[in-house]
């Protein structure tokens, strides 16, 4: 199967889009806070995102995940508009955050879509691209590789 190409099957789509954004967004703001007590040093938001707001949309699942960096920590909110949206299907979402694929290479290739302020965008794609992953994420990145290569996953 071709990682790069895949999708999730449509009904999945039409299942999320009709959960809220708190509740969608809540498994990805566990994480964020079970990663940031574990890990201080992984996605330390940086100051010029304090107080900013983001949604994220995964395209093939319809989910929108509408959040706030509060002082460092990200906090669920309803949809609203916010200032920054990022748009992708999941599996690049998953490509960026193993840092299988940069930011740059996956908004070029009209795979990751960035609306709003630009400015605040490409802040969050640089900080995306330039923080560590941690080694569990790094073990996923080299699953998902080996079995790009093998045709097996």
């Amino acid at each position: 199967m071709n990682l790069t190409d895949f999708r999730f099957p449509r009904v999945f789509g039409q299942i999320g889009r009709h959960l809220p954004s708190p509740v969608a967004s809540a498994p990805l703001m566990l994480m964020l806070a079970l990663a940031l007590a574990r890990q201080r040093s992984w996605l330390v938001a940086p100051e010029n995102l304090y107080d900013k707001t983001f949604r994220i949309y995964v395209e093939d699942l319809g989910l929108c995940l509408c959040f706030r960096c509060d002082h460092g920590r990200f906090k669920a909110i309803q949809h609203q508009t916010t200032d920054v949206s990022l748009s992708a299907c999941a599996m690049d979402f998953l490509r960026l955050a193993t840092a299988m694929e940069d930011a740059d290479t996956l908004f070029f290739r009209r795979r990751l879509k960035i609306e709003g302020d630009t400015e605040l965008g490409i802040a969050v794609k640089y900080w995306i691209d330039a923080s560590e992953r941690p080694a569990w994420l790094n073990l996923l990145a080299e699953k998902l590789n080996s079995g790009l290569n093998t045709g097996s996953v």
